[in-house]
This record gives C-alpha cells, sequence and structure tokens, in this order.
C-alpha cells in the first residue's frame, strides 16, 4: 500500500509535470508560478499552444502594448518550442539588435532554471550541469545551442542577417519602435525588404512564422501579408485546418468593438486585461490620441488621409461671447441595436449661420434611462426645439422625452435617405459649420474618438452615429433650413 501511494502516478508533482509537457499554458505557469494569466492570456497561450504542435502554420496576433505577449511569445515560447524538440532551430528578431538580445537571455534564463529542466532535462545550455568539450557549443547573448541535439536560438535586430544554413521557426516581434518608424514609408519599405530577403530566405517548406506585433500603420509588415498573402481570421480554435498553409489572425482588442467570439468573447466595450488596464483608463487613453488609440490598442491601423474628418473640427471658447444665439435646438438620433449609441447633441444657432455644440449625451445605456436623461439635457440647455428620428422606436422615445421637457418642442421624423450617402456628402459642411467648445475631447471622450477617427471606408467603420447626428443637425440648419417638415421650431 506504502509503494502504491508513492507511486509517481498519484504523485501531484509528477502529475503537473506531465501536464506542463504537454500543455503551453501549463509550462508557463510552472516555470514562472507568479504569473497571471487573465482570461485573454489563456486564449492567446492556447493560439501558442497549437502553433507550438503544428497545428498553425504561420500566425499573426495583434496586441495593445502593455498586455504581455512578448512574456508568452518571445520568452516563453522558445524555450517550450526547444524542449519539446532540441533539434529546432529558432530565430527572433525585433526592431532593436538590443531588445533582441534581451528577449535571448530571458529564454536562457528559463532553460537554465531547475523547473525547466525538472520538465526538459534533454535541453540544456553549456553552463549547464551537463559536461561538454570546451568551445564545442555557443551560448552568447545573441545564439545559443543546444547541447548535445543540433537545435539553437538566435536572435538579431531589424535589418541584422540569420546565419546558419535554415530557420526552423520565425518569430518576429514589434519590428517597428513608434509610431515614427510605423509612419515612415523608408521604414516600413525597408522592413518589407529584410523579411523577404533576410528571414524567407532561411525558411523552408516545414517552416513556422510567428508575427506578433502592436499595430502602428496599416501598411506595416501585417497590412502587407494581409494584402499580398491574405489571412483566415480565428474566431474558434475549431475553425483551424490542420492541411491550411497560410496565415491565421488573432486581434485583441484592448476596447472590445468587434462581435464576439468562441476565442474572445468578451462583451462590447469590455476591457481586454481589466486588471492592470482599466476601461477608465484606456478611455483616457484615447481621448488623448483617438487615431493612434485605434491603430495600436484595437489593432485597426488607418492612414490619416482616409480618415473623413480626422482632427479638423471647428472649436469656440465657452461662452459664446458675443455672438447672437437666435436658436437653440437639439437633435436626437436613437440606438437601433445593443451596439448602437443613442446620440442627443444640444447646440446654438448662431446669427452668422454657424452651430455651437452646448451639450452631448452619448451612450448605449437603455430607454430607461436615456429618455430622462435627454429630456434633463434639453431642459438644462434651454432647447427650444428638439429632433428626433423615429426609425427604431424613435416616436415613442420623443413622446416620453417631450412629457418630461414640457418647455420643448419635440418632434419626430423618419429618416429615409442612404446614411453613407448622408455622411459622405455633407462631410465639409459639417466641418464648415459645425463648432465644438474648447476640450471636449476630454468632456466626451467617446464620441470624440468615433468622429476623428471615422473612416471615408463606410464598411470600415464600427460606430457611425455620432456622424450620423453631426450631418442631421446639417441638414436641418442649413441644407433644409426652409423645409417645415423637417424642422418646426
Amino acid at each position: 500500500m506504502a509503494n502504491s501511494e508513492q507511486s509517481p502516478f498519484t504523485d501531484l508533482r509528477y502529475l503537473s509535470e506531465v501536464i506542463a509537457r504537454k500543455n503551453f499554458e501549463r509550462f508557463a505557469l510552472y516555470v514562472m508560478p507568479s504569473l497571471e494569466l487573465s482570461p485573454f492570456h489563456r486564449a492567446y497561450y492556447q493560439a501558442l499552444e497549437l502553433f507550438a504542435r503544428g497545428a498553425i502554420k504561420k500566425l499573426i496576433v495583434t496586441v495593445p502594448p502593455q498586455h504581455g505577449k512578448s512574456l508568452g511569445s518571445s520568452q516563453l515560447l522558445p524555450a517550450y518550442l526547444l524542449g519539446l524538440n532540441p533539434e529546432l532551430k529558432i530565430a527572433l528578431a525585433s526592431y532593436a539588435f538590443t531588445l533582441a538580445t534581451k528577449f535571448n537571455k530571458r529564454v536562457q534564463r528559463v532553460i537554465s532554471d531547475a523547473a525547466y529542466q525538472n520538465l526538459f532535462p534533454d535541453t540544456c545550455l553549456k553552463s549547464g550541469s551537463r559536461q561538454v568539450a570546451a568551445g564545442s557549443y555557443l551560448q552568447t547573448s545573441e545564439e545559443f545551442e543546444i547541447v548535445g541535439y543540433g537545435g539553437s536560438f538566435q536572435s538579431v535586430g531589424r535589418g541584422g542577417g540569420l546565419t546558419g544554413n535554415k530557420v526552423d521557426i520565425a518569430i518576429l516581434d514589434d519590428l517597428y519602435k513608434d509610431a515614427a518608424e510605423g509612419n515612415s514609408p523608408t521604414v516600413r519599405e525597408s522592413v518589407w525588404e529584410w523579411y523577404t530577403s533576410a528571414v524567407k530566405t532561411r525558411l523552408h517548406n516545414g517552416s513556422q512564422e510567428l508575427i506578433v506585433f502592436t499595430r502602428w500603420h496599416e501598411e506595416d509588415l501585417i497590412g502587407i501579408l494581409e494584402d499580398k498573402e491574405g489571412v483566415r481570421v480565428l474566431g474558434s480554435f475549431s475553425e483551424i485546418d490542420p492541411d491550411y498553409t497560410g496565415w491565421y489572425k488573432l486581434n485583441f482588442e484592448a476596447i472590445k468593438e468587434s462581435e464576439p467570439t468562441e476565442i474572445d468573447p468578451r462583451r462590447y466595450g469590455a476591457p481586454l486585461w481589466p486588471e492592470r488596464h482599466s476601461l477608465e483608463s484606456l478611455e483616457q487613453r484615447r481621448a488623448l490620441d483617438p487615431f493612434r488609440f485605434d491603430c495600436m490598442y484595437q489593432g485597426h491601423p488607418s492612414s490619416k488621409e482616409g480618415l473623413l474628418y480626422g482632427d479638423n473640427f471647428k472649436t469656440y471658447d465657452t461662452p459664446t461671447g458675443s455672438d447672437e444665439i437666435i436658436r437653440k435646438a437639439n437633435y436626437t438620433d436613437t440606438a437601433d441595436t445593443g451596439t448602437d449609441y443613442l446620440c442627443s447633441i444640444c447646440y446654438d444657432v448662431l446669427k452668422g449661420g454657424q452651430i455651437n455644440i452646448t451639450d452631448v449625451l452619448y451612450t448605449q445605456a437603455p430607454m430607461e434611462e436615456t429618455e430622462p436623461a435627454t429630456a434633463q439635457m434639453l431642459l438644462r440647455n434651454g432647447t427650444r426645439a428638439a429632433l428626433i428620428e423615429s426609425n427604431n422606436g424613435g416616436r415613442g422615445f420623443a413622446r416620453n422625452v417631450q412629457r418630461k421637457a414640457t418647455a420643448a418642442h419635440v418632434e419626430w421624423f423618419h429618416q429615409s435617405g442612404n446614411k453613407e450617402s448622408r455622411i459622405l456628402t455633407n462631410s465639409a459642411t459639417v466641418l464648415q459649420n459645425i463648432r465644438f467648445p474648447e476640450g471636449w475631447r476630454l468632456r466626451w471622450p467617446e464620441l470624440y474618438a468615433h468622429l476623428t477617427t471615422y473612416k471615408r471606408l463606410f464598411k470600415a467603420n464600427k460606430n457611425d452615429d455620432a456622424p450620423d447626428a453631426l450631418t442631421g443637425i446639417v441638414e436641418k440648419e442649413i441644407i433644409n433650413k426652409n423645409n417645415r417638415i423637417l424642422y418646426m421650431g
């Protein structure tokens, strides 16, 4: 009985080691017990496990800054791969040689640790306990070899050469240092040239590629590969075809704005790693630079040339000063679906024709909250006339607002015009005639972000509620100001 109890099959430590050899997530927790893994990290590590096992041949993962992407891809994964197969030749590249060598040293520390040696005793370095002939195996900050095997790990900076006859696995981790590099056509061209001439030439039919980036530009390496080779976006790991040799892609948004998937089932608006990066802190970053946030944190890069408005809205000092106000009005676009925003905008029409935005309600809250909030905003701003789109329950919404804000004249109408055409056609009029108060990006950060990152390519946008409301205002006050059907104030 005693022998049975001491059997390795009942030994929890033994079992944990067995599992850690077979699963990347459990491996990571075994060699780094203090590691904190969120649901996002578990999904990310599952993708890396499938890559390590060869189920995915070529994988692109885009992750926001400071979310632990490099720990998984460039420190733990190479060690895990060499444990599974000490014959592998792995190459890792980053934007700088110093960063690449830092990754190399960290991989060496993992392999040299006692916990790792418990799992993979055959995978060891020259400095380990195994007796080897002096100078027979490399171990530097740039490259090391596995004692007794043909495997190796080489790290280079972008533009550096890859020595040796072949590369079995290439890992590219952030090939662009910052926005200046990402936005430089020269740097982007040099990255592509280096990738095709230095990286691709070292690969063979059985090679695998892993690209883990924070996006900087729509024409970075990932953008070019998407254009030239195409990618399959993964929504579920069950979609993986073991015979497919092309690119799979995962994009983890800092704030969930795409449709929920099995891999990323977060609800709309949920942060990726709330324990480290709260929704409030992310929204603050978005407010400072929505364009860059959409690129770096959301993984949706675009050129500023492709933006409809950009950061070109006019502003005014609060209060309006000597400008004569001839009308205080409101335009409201009610939410169509659960992911849409109610956009209710109060504004002053000035004698000179300018329209000053004075207050905004921009929210995904339910009608039982937005109806009284809209009414309170009308009363607070002294609004005399409010127009509400009735396409999606707007008529009932308007009636309830009217009951609560009796001082305002509230009416509704059905919007039959094509939304895309209306927004695009009237964009110049919006920029010319509408002014926001100074500091509006901090006052209404989501509104600011959705307007300033709105793209000319209509299908590329996830939210069009704010542009639709501004378009409705200029249609009402400027284009159709004499149309008594649209405005009876």
